[in-house]
């Protein structure tokens, strides 16, 4: 019986999903988080996943899908069975913004993921000119995109890793209440 319930306990996982324009700085930030150390990274052609566990009761399976316009036309396609959503926006990619705001916007459309807490990271603020979490958030229409679900705007650097643990605990935080408010209505679902 011990060894059933430590399995059972093992199997509880979020499936989050990393979404973000290519060169925004998601496989970067993802192997910063996984593995403490920056590490060159290519352009995600498809999708790396990785587990991650910042909190031992929750340990989140991450699908870093890759940002190009081709890939773009595919995200939809990872969006079932999601828990969580981090989106990632290089903070000094003036020219690419409203771009990155058109697929946030558009990926927030999808079906499988009504409800679902999302994270936007505004990377690279170590770089002077970066827009702030404020601004990204205006810019984004996040209060407004977001109104259905919970939400949270962390400034970040994928190289150093300044601000990713707190934006991933946030998001653990939101999904784990996302995930017992799904059980609790499933649970009811069940009794009628």
């Amino acid at each position: 019986m011990g060894l059933l319930s430590s399995k059972n306990r093992r199997a509880k996982q979020a499936q989050i999903l990393l979404l973000g324009l290519d060169l925004a700085g998601k496989s970067t930030l993802l192997y910063r988080l996984k593995l403490a150390e920056d590490i060159a990274t290519i352009p995600t052609v498809g999708f790396n996943v990785e587990m991650i566990e910042l909190e031992r009761d929750l340990p989140l399976m991450v699908w870093d899908v890759g940002g190009q316009e081709k890939m773009r036309a595919v995200w939809g396609c990872y969006c079932e069975n999601t828990d969580g959503l981090v989106y990632v926006v290089d903070s000094t990619d003036q020219q690419r913004l409203e771009d990155s705001r058109r697929e946030f916007e558009h990926i927030l459309k999808n079906e499988h993921i009504k409800n679902v807490p999302v994270v936007l990271l505004a990377n690279k603020q170590d770089i002077p000119g970066a827009l702030t979490a404020e601004d990204i958030t205006r810019m984004f229409k996040v209060k407004r995109l977001c109104s259905d679900r919970n939400w949270y705007v962390q400034p970040c650097c994928a190289i150093t890793g300044d601000g990713l643990a707190e934006g991933f605990r946030k998001l653990t935080g939101f999904v784990k209440n996302h995930m017992k408010s799904r059980g609790d209505t499933l649970a009811r679902f069940k009794q009628n």
